[in-house]
């Protein structure tokens, strides 16, 4: 992936270290990688609220080191500056064509834990995450080595995939499909809010891929070649295989449960994802219509 020919983003914000607020990374006592995988599964399949996930976890199951800035954090930190300014440019594009305006989110990339504006606190063990209310996304990019190591997942266009995915419930915000479905909650039975949130999630999939599109063409237009190079596709699409409901519950050495799927399996998100990468047209992305699983 050619990402050192982007741009780098003023909108993302680093906390590093105890001088960022992070405080170190934290280590689960007891829980190590397995605390990681439950979390994981707690968030994308059970759809948990990452604030009450960390309710849960008394001071002493927790400690916390301090992990010194490296070389590659540095590199980490310019992949991410980079990605965000590239979604950027290209859905103020896509919007203007639309007629609307496009506002920009931001990115608090952290170390560890960090205190959100809400007062809660955001913790590794959440995995990325958008947050509406403030139109943030938190991340730590430790993430993307549990892509690798736990998932088999890795590789930098699988990692801006993920940050195109959480870009994109932006755009949903701002279209007004986040708020479409969250105001059903409650409203419908559960089984039905798990269907919508398979349908926002599918189409944040999707619009990863149409960001991935245009990115990919500027590119080229600009410099002859493009940003994907070969393997890029395989990477991405190893991810999105990786994180569907059927995988993680499988992941969790369960049983998959198909009414509990908030972000559909791995072959809907790798086919939604792949839809919006060929395509790059939002007009094909509505995966809010009966026949969505129709794949």
């Amino acid at each position: 992936m050619r990402w050192k020919k982007l741009g780098r983003s003023e909108n993302v914000e680093h906390r590093r270290g105890p001088a960022g607020g992070g405080g170190g990374r934290p280590v689960a006592m007891g829980g190590g990688l397995g605390m990681i995988i439950i979390a994981l599964i707690a968030i994308f399949v059970f759809k948990v609220d990452p604030s009450k996930l960390l309710s849960t976890t008394s001071p002493g199951q927790q400690q916390t080191q301090t992990r010194p800035s490296s070389a590659q954090d540095a590199e980490l930190e310019e992949f991410v500056r980079a990605i965000k300014s590239s979604t950027e440019q290209e859905w103020t594009q896509i919007f203007a064509e639309a007629g609307k305006r496009y506002r920009v989110p931001k990115i608090v990339d952290y170390d560890g834990m960090t205190q959100m504006r809400t007062g809660e606190v955001a913790d590794a063990r959440m995995g990325p995450f958008y947050l509406p209310a403030e139109e943030t996304i938190y991340l730590d990019t430790a993430f993307f080595g549990q892509m690798e190591r736990q998932f088999k997942a890795g590789g930098d266009f699988a990692y801006a995939y993920v940050i195109a995915h959480e870009v994109a419930h932006h755009v949903q915000k701002l279209l007004g499909r986040t708020d479409y479905v969250h105001q059903r909650k409650g409203r419908v039975s559960e089984r039905q809010y798990n269907q919508l949130s398979v349908r926002l999630e599918l189409q944040a999939d999707f619009l990863a891929g149409v960001w991935a599109h245009h990115a990919d063409k500027r590119l080229r237009a600009r410099t002859g070649q493009g940003l994907l190079e070969k393997g890029d596709i395989e990477e991405a699409m190893a991810a999105a295989q990786a994180i569907g409901d059927d995988a993680l519950q499988r992941q969790a050495g369960g049983r998959v449960i198909e009414d509990s799927f908030t972000h559909g399996t791995s072959e809907q998100r790798l086919n939604w994802f792949m839809k919006g990468l060929r395509s790059g047209d939002l007009s094909q992305g509505d995966t809010f219509t009966p026949s969505y699983d129709a794949l």
